[in-house]
């Protein structure tokens, strides 16, 4: 009844009947990552997707040269490699614990079973894996279209809206990893972010709080903006 109770809080499985936490419960399987450790690499069959119960997990891929880009960075309550369980085909990035992490796995097998005995078990993440395409979609612009600053501006938006469009954020990672995210090296978003400072456009320590002082001129940079003062 734990993990009932559990499935229940996450958002992937908002609103379901009784039964359907109970029929999910009865197919999920814990397991639990150590800081570093290889969830799935890139390639490797798609046998289930995965629920954070706890800590961090980072999806990325690997160039050739062996640099590293970060697509993006899961918390608590969200799923990630669901797409190609639905469509059979191997996971199209690596995932990699980014702390010690505890997740809910759901075999594929089973789980599509249960969505031929009730097809209605699929309506929540339709709606979530809609949401999930367009912030990759907007991921996708930002990384091709937009210069690093407004790629920063953007994603401490994206933040702020995510905690109710709160005006102080804390950055859970490191700089290394949000440049990775950004398409940039540590050195240029220091840079940026010290801009930012003199600007008044944001203020910034070394404990990765960030307190947003300007949202309209924040918005304008996410925009391709440039702010003169």
């Amino acid at each position: 009844m734990e993990i009932v109770k559990q499935l229940s809080y996450i958002p992937l499985f908002e609103g379901l009947e009784q039964r359907h936490l109970e029929h999910l419960a009865a197919i999920v399987a814990k397991r639990k990552y150590r800081r570093g450790e290889t969830i799935f690499s890139e390639g490797a069959e798609a046998n289930g997707f995965y629920i954070i119960t706890s800590g961090k997990v980072k999806i990325f891929k690997t160039a050739p040269d062996g640099k590293e880009q970060i697509l993006h960075i899961f918390g608590m309550g969200e799923p990630f490699g669901e797409v190609p369980v639905f469509t059979g085909r191997s996971y199209p990035a690596n995932a990699e614990a980014l702390s010690d992490a505890s997740t809910f796995f759901f075999p594929r097998n089973a789980f599509i079973g249960l969505i031929k005995q009730d097809p209605s078990l699929a309506l929540n993440m339709l709606s979530v894996l809609s949401m999930r395409l367009k912030r990759f979609a907007a991921l996708i612009e930002d990384l091709s279209l937009k210069e690093v600053p407004g790629r920063l501006a953007a994603y401490l938006l994206y933040l702020s809206q995510q905690n109710r469009n709160a005006r102080d954020l804390t950055l859970d990672i490191s700089k290394t990893q949000l440049a990775a995210i950004l398409g940039t090296i540590p050195e240029t978003l220091s840079r940026i972010l010290s801009r930012m400072t003199y600007e008044g456009i944001i203020e910034s320590d070394e404990r990765h709080h960030i307190r947003i002082k300007d949202r309209k001129a924040l918005e304008l940079l996410a925009d391709g903006n440039k702010i003169v003062r």
